[in-house]
């Protein structure tokens, strides 16, 4: 029997949300220093799969987590299947790669904990999160529509689009590095206190790195925004952007905050949430500027004159 665009669009949402969810408790797990609260992989313990008792308040995050990851399996699992069973053979590929993306989170973070909290290891983990945050982003976004549509912007402005999407992907890197070589970087010494400096970079430098490239990227996205409003560009589009670059200013907000007030943990957590509504809103301004033809402008450049007669 077939699949309803109904349930395939209310999968992949849950599919989107638990990418987005796994990485906040991700977060929680690294700034409770957490990490090895399941000391090896894939048990908890080299006896027991589950956390034990000797193993406290951080065993049962860490082991918490884990258990999230079979959740998340099963919603991705049930995407690909209600796809496949669908008439959406366009949604196929990007439901299989956010499958594929869970036991690779498994894997990858099995030889983050192997490794004792390998800095680049951790960074990594993220990095596939936000990736995988994207995938699933966009397949909902898609299945609410009958298929793929057609460019919607003038080439320069596609090209905009595609600039502020790089300079995020570079955002989120550095964001990592911050991170790694901080107080919160996720590992903690036997008095339980957070070791930091795990990255080996100097601090400030990274962080002011990290700053200027915000500052690239809301500069760009201004750019965007002002552009597409000149040239009447198509709603969506100019929706997408517009919302971006809002959740991009409380990001920015959050990230200073964060920053001049020691990182407390909660505004930490806070700006990783931020990280994963970043990631999903930029994925939407992607995905706008192709959309049905009702959404072109009527003196779309990409509609050839001689078509128009």
């Amino acid at each position: 029997m077939p699949v309803s665009s109904a349930v395939v669009s209310r999968l992949a949402l849950a599919n989107a949300v638990a990418n987005g969810a796994i990485v906040v408790t991700g977060g929680a797990v690294r700034l409770t220093g957490s990490g090895l609260g399941c000391p090896t992989w894939p048990r908890c313990t080299s006896e027991s799969f589950v956390a034990t008792p000797e193993l406290a308040g951080h065993g049962v995050i860490e082991f918490g987590n884990r258990l999230l990851t079979f959740v998340l399996a099963a919603v991705a699992i049930a995407t690909v299947v209600a796809v496949w069973r669908s008439a959406r053979r366009d949604l196929r590929l990007l439901a299989v790669l956010t499958f594929l993306g869970v036991p690779a989170q498994a894997l990858l973070g099995g030889v983050t904990v192997l490794t004792g909290l390998n800095p680049w290891t951790v960074a990594a983990h993220f990095l596939v999160s936000i990736v995988l945050i994207a995938l699933a982003t966009v397949l909902w976004l898609r299945s609410r529509e009958p298929g793929v549509g057609q460019p919607l912007l003038r080439r320069p402005l596609g090209l905009l689009v595609t600039g502020v999407a790089a300079v995020t992907a570079v955002v989120l890197v550095l964001g990592t590095l911050v991170t790694g070589s901080g107080p919160h970087s996720g590992d903690v010494d036997e008095d339980d206190v957070p070791t930091g400096d795990r990255m080996g970079f100097d601090v400030e430098l990274v962080s002011q790195l990290h700053a200027d490239a915000v500052f690239l990227l809301v500069g760009l996205t201004v750019a965007l925004l002002v552009a597409l409003h000149a040239t009447d560009a198509p709603g969506r589009v100019r929706r997408a952007a517009r919302d971006l670059l809002v959740v991009q200013l409380a990001q920015g907000v959050v990230g200073y905050v964060q920053y001049f007030t020691d990182l407390p943990i909660a505004l930490v957590l806070l700006h990783m949430l931020g990280a994963v509504l970043v990631t999903a809103y930029t994925a939407r301004l992607v995905w706008s500027v192709r959309g049905p033809a009702s959404e072109l402008p009527l003196e779309s450049p990409q509609v050839p004159a001689s078509a128009a007669r």
